[in-house]
């Protein structure tokens, strides 16, 4: 079978996998909580490790949204934790989620996170993954660029947003330059609801209509 990344909308893959906090199963361990599983190329790297300091300075942000974190990248478990003590030693963020050992580069196969022009290294992969164990949303990154965390962060509460509330969000949400933090009704599959969305709503014509979420 091709290795390649998953698509939105499918179950995570389960995995039993070595990680800093012992052995796990995912998503099993996890669920019923969102959950951000990310890879990064390699230990001992700055990009990487500025990545990880900027993901445990929101942690806690992140666990108020009911979502986990997990790392992972294709080093072995020893230099994980050896990185970690490092990055709380000398930058003073100790690292609270765990990381996955993914050494025999099983997982990153799985995955499709093996960059073709890098060696073995994994790419800058991100997986939001819902309390169904259903993945919602993918990021890829090259090597040379470093995540954006808030963008994550922001991702995981807009993605909460739209399956309580049953709406899609505009672009830059909550800051749009149309709606503000306002949020888009989903469009009209006939005429009679149509013309009923113009009265009940907000609109700029009857297949772009939006509120205020209550």
């Amino acid at each position: 079978m091709e290795n390649r990344i998953p698509l939105i909308g499918e179950k995570f893959p389960r995995m039993i996998v070595k990680t800093t906090h012992g052995e796990k199963t995912y998503p099993d361990d996890l669920n019923g909580k969102w959950f951000i599983f990310f890879s990064h190329p390699a230990d001992f790297t700055p990009v990487c490790t500025t990545e990880f300091a900027a993901f445990q300075k929101r942690a806690d942000e992140f666990r108020k949204l009911g979502a986990e974190l997990v790392g992972l990248s294709i080093d072995q478990v020893f230099s994980h934790i050896k990185w970690v003590e490092w990055i709380k030693d000398h930058l003073k963020v100790e690292i609270s989620f765990p990381v996955v050992a993914d050494d025999t580069g099983e997982v990153s196969k799985k995955l499709g996170l093996i960059h073709p022009g890098q060696g073995t290294n994994t790419v800058r992969a991100v997986f939001i993954v819902d309390p169904e164990g259903v993945i919602r949303a993918i990021l890829y990154y090259p090597q040379e660029l470093g995540r954006n965390i808030d963008e994550i962060l922001r991702m995981v509460k807009g993605l909460q947003v739209a399956t309580d509330n049953e709406v899609a969000l505009p672009a830059n949400w909550p800051n749009n330059e149309l709606i503000g933090e306002e949020v888009i009704i989903p469009p009209a599959t006939d005429e009679e609801t149509a013309k009923k969305r113009k009265e009940a709503y907000a609109c700029f014509d009857w297949w772009f209509c939006h509120k205020k979420l209550a």
